[in-house]
């Protein structure tokens, strides 16, 4: 009687771990998720300082890159005269802001800064507490190559953000809209990895799973993903050229469906990216292609889903795109003031995550 007790007992406690103890083993990556959920809500804030940045026509107020010292600014009337002598040197403010004053360009110069800065409290949020896990040897080994990577593209954005300012300290009165097309689009790497590595840290028990993922429906995650980062390029390319202060109606351009001038540009290919026409034009067609592939997602992954996290992020994914473009309209139509701006910009990087967990939970399931 006694040994059958001690059988019943000891049952319990051989069978494998289910339920919410694979859970809480798994959860052991959890602090190392929600530090990348974090410094990826960091990295969406930097979006919108560097689109208030651009906005205010305050990008090229600080003419010089110093990593390290660059952190300290002005500390006194002769530190801030100094700063701006440097300014009025550079092609901006002597053919747009000419006889601008101190304290304007206080205002300007302080938007720049605050980008800088944020910057390096990105850095040091991310790299300070990524050794400190390596140090405790909660980083998987899998991961680690990722975010030794993941820090490497940030140095890189740091080196990509100086020379778009280069580009305007010369004969522009701006910077090169390419060069601003692919700051942002690194950003938006960044983000997207970001995000991806947290959720292949999450355990198991929470990942995606689908009855049976079509291979139209892998591909079309895929699809969805490269085209939000492709629309995200053509909306720096807007920005850059100011496109969106211009052809302010919608549905029609000019008063067409497809405007006259799109090609007006020699060699061909160079509309693509200096045509304020085309430039527009194509991301409103990227815009709809993307809405119409996303509804079409959401409602094949809806018969082939297996859990509701599944249909949940393809519908997400849906109506975040139908969202941006509603948002992106009324940017147009409003001509661009800030707040709007910002909201777009912002919004965009919500479209982004949404499709990098759409495309993570049909390759994982």
């Amino acid at each position: 009687m006694a040994t059958t007790r001690f059988l019943l007992r000891a049952i319990p406690l051989t069978r494998p771990l289910t339920g919410p103890l694979i859970r809480q083993a798994a959860d052991e990556t959890r602090p190392i998720r929600l530090w990348l959920y974090a410094v990826a809500a960091l990295v969406l804030v930097m979006v919108s300082v560097g689109g208030a940045t651009r906005l205010t026509g305050s990008g090229l107020s600080i003419t010089e890159w110093k990593p390290i010292l660059g952190a300290i600014p002005p500390l006194n009337a002769a530190d801030w005269q100094e700063a701006f002598d440097k300014y009025r040197q550079i092609t901006q403010y002597k053919l747009v802001n000419k006889g601008m004053s101190l304290d304007a360009f206080k205002v300007i110069y302080w938007w720049e800064w605050g980008h800088r800065q944020l910057g390096r409290f990105i850095g040091i949020a991310y790299l300070i507490p990524f050794l400190t896990f390596l140090a405790l040897g909660r980083v998987p080994a899998t991961s680690k190559p990722k975010l030794w990577g993941l820090f490497a593209l940030g140095g890189l954005q740091g080196v990509m953000g100086w020379y778009m300012v280069q580009s305007g300290l010369t004969d522009r009165v701006d910077v090169s809209q390419h060069r601003l097309a692919a700051h942002l689009t690194l950003a938006a790497v960044i983000f997207a990895g970001l995000l991806w590595v947290a959720f292949d840290l999450a355990p198991a028990s929470k990942r995606v799973r689908l009855r049976s993922v079509p291979r139209m429906t892998v591909f079309a995650s895929g699809l969805l993903l490269a085209l939000v980062f492709g629309q995200i390029f053509l909306g720096a390319l807007v920005a850059g050229l100011k496109a969106g202060l211009s052809h302010n109606t919608w549905p029609l351009m000019d008063g067409q469906v497809i405007p006259s001038g799109l090609l007006a540009m020699t060699p061909w290919w160079r509309n693509a990216f200096d045509n304020v026409l085309t430039v527009q034009f194509d991301h409103r067609v990227l815009a709809y292609i993307l809405a119409a592939l996303g509804l079409v997602q959401a409602w094949r992954v809806a018969r082939t889903a297996d859990d509701e996290q599944a249909r949940l992020s393809a519908w997400l994914l849906g109506f975040a795109i139908l969202a941006q473009i509603a948002l992106g309209v009324w940017t147009l139509l409003a001509m661009v003031p800030l707040w709007l701006g910002l909201a777009h910009q912002s919004m965009a990087m919500i479209v982004l995550a949404a499709a990098v967990w759409h495309r993570h939970a049909v390759l994982r399931s």
